[in-house]
């Protein structure tokens, strides 16, 4: 699914599936999936990506990129083991000499993971 949140000039917004766009733009979902302070803390992680042009302009959220089988993904803390994790949504995706992705050129990401990956 590409359904996208229009934001101007800010960092462009697209979901992984239908599933993941309810659960973002649902308070109900977000209450029921990750209860009342992950709901709080993925409303705040929603108006920070919004307020953003690039990746690398978030602060808030321990934001870092993630490695091994999630190689190429991004996530930002919500609370406890909860993350909210995007990739770039990208084609071509911008990338170092190395292969890695270059977080600085990201202008637009796909969330593809909203709960805790550790278990």
């Amino acid at each position: 699914m590409n359904s996208s949140l229009n934001l101007g000039c800010n960092l462009e917004i697209v979901f992984a599936d239908k599933d993941l766009q309810t659960l973002w733009t649902s308070e109900r979902q977000q209450k029921k999936a990750l209860g009342h302070a992950g709901m709080r803390k993925l409303r705040a992680r929603l108006s920070d990506l919004m307020a953003v042009a690039r990746v690398t302009d978030l602060v808030a959220g321990h934001p870092h990129p993630l490695t091994g089988n999630r190689d190429g993904q991004f996530a930002l803390r919500l609370d406890g083991a909860c993350r909210l994790v995007f990739e770039p949504a990208h084609q071509p995706i911008p990338q170092r000499s190395d292969g890695a992705v270059l977080w600085v050129e990201v202008t637009a990401v796909r969330i593809v993971f909203i709960g805790d990956y550790h278990d």
